[in-house]
């Protein structure tokens, strides 16, 4: 069964889907290696999926026999709405943080065994990263995985803000969509800050501009 959150039926109207304009391209990934092996290994798991809709992953996800779930983050989140005036001049707009969780990321409830949370953190705006993560905190079950991915340098070949299609080997698709520039590079203290309070987290390193880091709840 495939369930997708997705904005009230009235604001669809002025929305858009994010576009998928580029090719698909190959790259090998030791993070979803190891995931993919854990949801192998596992039966009737929920799975969050962040990023536009793909219909590869969610087929792939639901001959395995799991949930899929989806939310399109980074577009949603990069929308004029969502920002708020600064408290006092010249200081940076402020982001509207339980509009939008409201609106976007509600999930009545629910909660997750494996988020697929790709590129997020490195493209959307400052003032809701610390408060995504918490949220996703709450609604990742005891021992959940969380596999995410980090850009090291913010120009350059792989920055391109891209959709991550999943394969049933050691490689991961990435196709090119909107043109979100990298809005921030993180670096492994920080990560490691950022997800205080989990139980554990392994990187694994790569020879192009980006690295990943599963993250167990």
């Amino acid at each position: 069964m495939v369930n997708l959150f997705r904005r009230k039926k009235e604001d669809e109207e002025r929305g858009r889907p994010t576009l998928l304009t580029g090719p698909r391209i190959p790259r090998h990934s030791s993070g979803w290696e190891a995931l993919l092996k854990h949801l192998r290994a596992e039966n009737g798991l929920r799975v969050l999926d962040v990023g536009p809709t793909s219909p590869q992953n969610i087929n792939f996800l639901t001959e395995m026999g799991h949930s899929v779930y989806m939310a399109d983050v980074v577009n949603e989140s990069l929308r004029e709405e969502w920002k708020l005036p600064p408290e006092e001049e010249g200081e940076p707009a402020r982001f509207d943080v339980e509009g939008f969780f409201e609106q976007n990321l509600n999930f009545h409830g629910r909660q997750f065994d494996v988020l697929l949370l790709w590129a997020t953190l490195d493209y959307i705006p400052r003032g809701l990263i610390e408060p995504l993560v918490a949220r996703l905190k709450d609604a990742t079950l005891r021992d959940g995985k969380v596999l995410a991915i980090f850009h090291s340098k913010p120009t350059g070949p792989y920055t391109e803000y891209c959709r991550y299609h999943l394969t049933g080997t050691s490689e991961i698709e990435m196709q090119e969509t909107e043109p979100y520039p990298v809005l921030r590079v993180h670096t492994n203290r920080q990560i490691e800050k950022l997800f205080t309070g989990w139980s554990g987290s392994k990187f694994f390193l790569a020879k192009d501009n980006l690295y990943e880091v599963i993250v167990t709840r």
